[in-house]
C-alpha cells in the first residue's frame, strides 16, 4: 500500500482501513472476495463491511452480478462528491469557531467592537499575517513601501497563492525599487507569476488587504493593526482603490495584446513614464545602464522621435503605453540620454 494515497482518500473522508481495501482492489484487479481476505489478513466479516461501505459509496462492485469478483470502480465521480461534503463540513466547523470565540469575547466582558480591531506587535505579528494572507481565497490588495522589516527573501506564499490562482494587485511606492535584492526577488518574481502592479511617487500606508476579511495596517517597530469589517476597514479599502486609479501600471506582466513592439520595450516605456530614474528601469529590467539607452535609442530610431517627449507622445497615440484615466499635464519618459 502507498501510505501517501491512503493519506489523500482519508482527507477525502474515507477511513484508513476503507482506503487500504480500495487501493488493494485497484492493485489487483477484479478479485473473488476470498482471495481479498487471504491477501488482507482480515476477518471475512470484516472484509465484507468494507466492500459494502466502498459499494455504497460507489467506489468498488461485483463485475458481472452478485458473487463474481470485485473491482474498484473509477474514483472521479466519487471523490469529486467527497470533496464537497468535506469543502461543507470545514465551512460549517469553520462558522462554528467564529461564533464560539464571538461569544467567549462576549462572555468574558470585552468592549464592544474591540474585536474588529487588533494590535500585534513583534515576531508574532509577522506569523500572524503569514498565517493570514496564506488563507487568502480570491484577492489580495497592497500599498508597499519601504521600511522592510525583514530580509529580503521572496515572498513564498505570494508566490503560492498567485500559482492557486488568487488575484493579487500592488501599488509600490518609488522607494521600493531602491533595493536590487527586493525587486529581483519579489516584485519581478511576482510579477512575472501575474501580479497586477502599478506605482506611485510615495504610498500614504503600508497596507495589506485579504479578501474582505481583514487589512493589516502597518507601523512603526513592528507594529501592525489587524483590522476587521467595519468603517476603518471600508476607507482603507477606498484608499486603495483611489491609488490604484492613479497609479501608472509598472507592466511587468506581458499581455499577448499582438503590438508592434515586443514585451520587453513596452515594460521599458511604462517604467519610464511612471517616473521611475533610468537607473531604477534598469533595475527592474534586469539590464545595464548602457543596454538600456541601447532599447530606448532603438525605439527612438523606429519611431522617428527626435527626444524622448516625441517618443512619449508617439507611444501615448499608439496605446503603447497604459496611462489613468485621470487629468494630467504632460506624460513625459524620463530624462533625455546623457550619451
Amino acid at each position: 500500500m502507498v501510505p501517501e494515497s491512503i493519506g489523500h482518500l482519508v482527507t477525502l473522508g474515507l477511513k484508513p482501513d476503507e482506503a487500504e481495501i480500495y487501493l488493494g482492489l485497484l492493485s489487483s484487479g477484479p478479485v473473488p472476495v476470498e482471495r481479498l481476505v487471504a491477501a488482507t489478513g482480515r476477518e471475512p466479516g470484516e472484509v465484507r463491511r468494507l466492500l459494502d461501505v466502498l459499494a455504497a459509496v460507489g467506489l468498488a462492485g461485483a463485475v458481472d452480478g452478485p458473487g463474481s469478483p470485485i473491482a474498484a470502480l473509477r474514483p472521479e465521480p466519487v471523490l469529486e462528491v467527497l470533496s464537497r461534503e468535506r469543502e461543507t463540513e470545514l465551512a460549517r466547523a469553520r462558522l462554528a469557531m467564529t461564533r464560539l470565540y464571538e461569544q467567549c469575547r462576549r462572555s468574558s466582558g470585552a468592549e464592544p467592537g474591540a474585536s474588529m480591531i487588533e494590535v500585534v506587535s513583534g515576531t508574532v505579528a509577522a506569523e500572524r499575517v503569514r498565517r493570514l494572507e496564506r488563507a487568502a481565497r480570491t484577492e489580495v490588495r497592497g500599498l508597499d513601501s519601504p521600511p522592510y522589516y525583514a530580509d529580503a527573501d521572496a515572498n513564498e506564499i505570494e508566490l503560492e497563492n498567485l500559482a492557486r490562482g488568487v488575484r493579487y494587485r500592488a501599488v509600490y511606492g518609488r522607494l521600493a525599487l531602491e533595493r536590487p535584492e527586493y525587486v529581483a526577488e519579489n516584485i519581478l518574481a511576482c510579477g512575472k507569476l501575474g501580479e497586477e502592479a502599478r506605482i506611485l511617487p510615495e504610498v500614504p500606508v503600508k497596507l495589506l488587504i485579504i479578501d474582505d476579511d481583514c487589512a493589516v495596517l502597518s507601523g512603526a517597530d513592528r507594529t501592525v493593526l489587524l483590522i476587521r469589517p467595519c468603517g476603518l476597514f471600508d476607507a482603507l479599502a477606498g484608499l486603495f482603490d483611489m491609488c490604484w486609479q492613479v497609479a501608472l501600471p509598472l507592466g511587468l506582466a506581458d499581455d499577448g495584446s499582438g503590438s508592434p513592439i515586443r514585451p520587453s520595450e513596452r515594460r521599458l516605456l511604462g517604467l519610464l513614464a511612471a517616473g521611475l530614474t533610468d537607473d531604477q528601469v534598469a533595475r527592474v529590467l534586469g539590464v545595464s545602464r548602457r543596454t538600456m539607452f541601447r532599447y530606448l535609442e532603438n525605439l527612438m530610431a523606429r519611431t522617428g522621435a527626435a527626444n524622448r517627449f516625441q517618443l512619449a507622445l508617439h507611444a501615448t497615440r499608439n496605446d503603447w503605453i497604459s496611462v489613468p484615466a485621470r487629468p494630467v499635464r504632460a506624460v513625459t519618459i524620463g530624462r533625455a540620454p546623457t550619451g
